[in-house]
């Protein structure tokens, strides 16, 4: 027994001696000198480092041990000093020396902070020479992705003073060497060229100095795999494959040589289209609404994923949160269907314990977790968490978004996780260009679809061009006071001149307020208020004579002699000292319509716009369909009084000859004044109840082959007609077209070519019929309600005195059509497009004898070539 005690007690003072000890080690301690004994020869500087970091002797000694820097080490505190005995380390590669600093030199395409944080090798750290050797291959992965697969990269080491050394890499960057060719073996329902465009990754050719999208990068193959996989399964191959993938860089060939291998197998057809639910209390007929495919549709995985999501929103928003949809299917080979089932039932009651958000250096939380259809605390539902995932990657704010799921503290308790890379959403541009209707025109602005990190849209512009110039300021908050409402307002000033096709200016200063509410995914409302002013201006100068009937120019305009004959007598001129009519005419006078519209115009409106959108690409589409109704009202206060509603369609669809997209597009519109409008320069007028300017104009934006206002009822008072468009109150129109690749070409080049055919029509003026020039209470002309104008016998022809006072409108209900062919360019520079059309039907106008022989006037005013767009330089 006293022996057993004795060992007790031996044991005990040993263990209060180590504790002691280690209570020692572990409470921080400030040294004034470090010296460093043993085999070692790092530097003192570095070993302060770890004490200092890890705030206690004992942490200072398994974190060195654990970098490496020693083999063993103790350390223990002399009053002011720390003494350190430590063995160098014996692992093979490491030399014992500590790094000072890494360089990297000769890299001129990229900053060492790209790779940086890749290497293994950092200052403070223990020499290894097998990680400089690995971090040298490294840096050439990092070249490889970039395009510089000849890089070559040596690495040395310059040796210092106490145990440190410079790790420096040397870098001869080489020439790009990009994909020079992208092959696919098995592919015999989808040609190869179309393959490729559904890429990202591009070959190199001519253009590639533009481009960097022809840069081997394995994570864009294998996005590019993923595009190709869900092209086949949206077009009915159920088991299509990609077998493999080769990837081999050809150093004679210049470039890597990707080659796939696909399993296209069968096209499927949806046979029959079940459905199954299992829940209680919910009613199946309102999940049945949102199937997506019927029986005898082509097999499209996109319509089963969007069937998917539909049920499970519309059973979340009738109280079932647990619900699981899941797709069955069946395939028959022999008959190339496939049977669909959709089984509705209650899922595992798991619940969202926490939303953590990482990687977002700039984007604020926020609007990362708002996009989501889940928070703290809900029910877990993987169609929806799907959803949040796709539209992350739609905002296109970051290069890559990953949404994972792990356990929680319970087994009902899941964590969701987002890992997000944030990528620059600003751009500045300065774009020029020229079209047939503004001439030359140049824009700079300053773009940002994520500003701030809020994600709201900002942008800011401003125009110069031959015929146009104009500013406007744009702001779009998404998520307006917390709900999916997107919310914003328009600033803008434009300035047109119109003399080209009409004989007025105009400028146009205002405002707008918008509201838009998502009804679904494909659905959607906007909400407009629209506060803006109209001043129209009517030239009169000697290069622009356009008002000089009415405002003579000196020299100029010819004048009402001061007499004339009658016979053997001798008349004084009523209208002497005024301008000559039709000669002022000739040299392009205004009609009165649109100098009835001169000065300003303030219109107060309200409307909304109704949009429908299920296109696959907003840049390049190819299938879907868009349209929208937009109903306006104007006569909340302001000058202007009409009631408005116009609506546009536009399906794509990819047509059986292979990457061939045909466009079928209609559009249509009315408008209907409700009250008087006065004339707004104060003279006194009469007629319908609509302002010129508030009526549309037509031409190639309806019908191609048409000049800008050239279809549509125009002003046959004066023999200038071609110019005095009224603009109409009702058009209807319709287009289709067939856009392809052009044979021989790269499609890097973004060229296209397109045929098409046009018809439309625009009719119903309801403007003012006349205006009192000369003030004197007597509208004369030729039209109803107009007194017959004076005349007078000048060089023995007889003239009328005074422009006409009254609009003589020429307004034929006839349907103009064309046919023509077009070039698309979706440069890098910017889109531009050529179009070339001849008018197969037009209004070719009426004869009108105006006092010296009968001409044709108010013919429609076509336009061959037209040619718009711009460019960024």
């Amino acid at each position: 027994m006293g022996r057993m005690k004795t060992k007790r007690l031996k044991r005990l003072a040993a263990v209060s001696v180590a504790t002691l000890g280690a209570i020692s080690l572990v409470t921080p301690v400030l040294a004034q000198e470090i010296v460093v004994r043993g085999s070692s020869r790092v530097d003192p500087e570095t070993i302060r480092s770890y004490i200092t970091s890890a705030g206690s002797l004992e942490g200072a000694r398994r974190n060195m041990i654990q970098a490496g820097l020693f083999s063993s080490v103790s350390l223990s505190q002399q009053g002011g000093r720390i003494i350190v005995n430590g063995t160098s380390p014996r692992q093979a590669g490491r030399t014992g020396t500590t790094i000072n600093r890494v360089v990297v030199e000769g890299n001129k395409k990229f900053k060492k902070e790209a790779v940086e944080s890749e290497l293994e090798s950092r200052a403070r750290q223990p020499l290894d020479m097998r990680a400089v050797q690995a971090d040298a291959e490294r840096i050439r992965e990092y070249y490889r992705r970039i395009g510089r697969g000849n890089a070559t990269v040596t690495y040395r080491t310059v040796q210092l003073p106490n145990g440190r050394a410079d790790v420096v890499f040397t870098v001869e960057e080489g020439s790009k060497t990009g994909v020079v060719a992208i092959n696919f073996v098995g592919n015999n329902a989808v040609s190869s060229t179309r393959l490729r465009n559904l890429m990202q990754t591009g070959e190199m050719n001519w253009l590639s100095f533009l481009k960097t999208n022809d840069v081997y990068d394995p994570d864009r193959v294998a996005a590019d795999q993923e595009l190709i996989r869900r092209y086949y399964l949206k077009n009915g191959y159920a088991d299509f494959q990609i077998t493999s993938t080769d990837v081999r860089f050809d150093r004679e060939a210049g470039g890597y040589i990707i080659t796939m291998t696909l399993n296209e197998g069968n096209q499927y057809r949806v046979g029959q289209v079940g459905f199954d639910s299992r829940v209680p209390g919910l009613d199946p007929s309102l999940l049945q609404g949102e199937i997506q495919t019927d029986p005898g549709d082509v097999y499209n995985a996109e319509a089963v994923e969007k069937t998917l999501t539909k049920m499970t929103t519309e059973a979340v928003r009738r109280g079932h949160p647990f619900v699981s949809v899941r797709p069955t299917g069946s395939r028959d080979p022999a008959s190339q269907t496939v049977n669909l089932g959709f089984v509705v039932e209650d899922g595992p009651r798991v619940y969202v314990e926490r939303i953590v958000v990482r990687g977002n250096t700039r984007t604020r939380d926020y609007v990362v977790r708002r996009e989501l259809d889940l928070g703290e605390g809900d029910p877990l539902n993987k169609v929806l968490l799907d959803r949040g995932e796709r539209r992350l990657n739609n905002l296109g704010f970051f290069k890559k978004v990953r949404v994972t799921t792990e356990p929680g503290s319970s087994a009902d308790r899941v964590i969701v996780n987002i890992d997000v890379e944030d990528q620059a959403t600003g751009a500045f541009s300065i774009a020029g260009g020229y079209s047939t209707a503004d001439g030359a025109i140049g824009e700079v602005s300053i773009t940002e679809s994520n500003f701030l990190g809020r994600g709201q849209f900002v942008r800011l512009a401003g125009q110069l061009g031959q015929r146009s110039r104009g500013v406007d300021f744009s702001f779009t908050e998404p998520y307006f006071l917390g709900y999916r409402m997107a919310a914003g307002f328009d600033l803008f000033s434009k300035y047109s001149d119109q003399t080209l096709y009409a004989r007025y200016e105009n400028q146009t200063t205002g405002g707008q307020l918008r509201l838009g509410l998502p009804l679904t995914e494909e659905l959607g409302v906007t909400l407009r208020y629209s506060l803006y002013e109209q001043k129209l201006k009517v030239p009169n100068t000697w290069s622009r004579p356009y008002n000089d009937c009415s405002v003579p120019i000196p020299g100029l305009t010819p004048m009402n002699p001061d007499t004339y004959q009658d016979g053997n007598q001798t008349i004084v001129n009523p209208q002497r000292g005024t301008a000559q009519y039709p000669y002022c005419a000739y040299n392009g006078e205004a009609g009165i319509a649109v100098k009835e519209s001169q000065g300003r115009t303030l219109t107060s409106l309200v409307g909304l716009t109704l949009a429908y959108n299920t296109v696959d690409n907003l840049r390049d589409p190819r299938s879907g369909i868009y349209a929208e109704i937009k109903p306006d009202y104007a006569g909340v206060g302001g000058d202007s009084n009409f009631v408005r509603v116009t609506g546009e369609a536009r399906a794509y669809k990819e047509l059986f000859f292979d990457d061939v997209v045909g466009v079928l597009k209609l559009q249509g519109g009315h408008i209907e004044g409700t009250g008087k409008n006065g004339s707004s320069n104060g003279l006194t007028s009469f007629g319908g109840n609509l302002r010129l300017v508030d009526h549309f104009f037509m031409g190639p934006s309806l019908v191609r082959g048409f000049a800008p206002s050239g279809i549509g009822p125009r002003d046959i008072s004066s023999p200038d007609s071609g110019m005095n468009a009224l603009g109409g109150t009702t058009y209807f129109g319709a287009s289709v077209e067939a856009q392809f690749p052009i044979p021989f070409l790269p499609r890097d080049l973004g060229l296209k070519g397109a045929i098409f055919a046009d018809a439309g029509t625009l009719f119903g003026y309801s403007g003012p019929r006349g205006l009192d020039l000369s003030g004197d209470g007597i509208f004369q002309g030729t039209a109803p309600g107009c007194y017959a104008p004076s005349s007078i016998t000048v060089g023995g022809k007889v003239v009328s005195a005074v422009q006409p006072e009254c609009v003589a409108v020429h307004d034929k209900k006839i349907i103009r059509s064309s046919i023509g062919a077009s070039i698309l360019w979706n440069s890098p520079l910017g889109p531009i497009r050529f179009d070339y059309a001849y008018a197969l039907t037009k209004d070719n106008g009426t004869m009108v004898d105006y006092g010296y022989g009968p001409v044709r006037v108010g013919k429609d005013q076509t336009q061959a070539f037209r040619f718009s767009g711009g460019t960024r330089f």
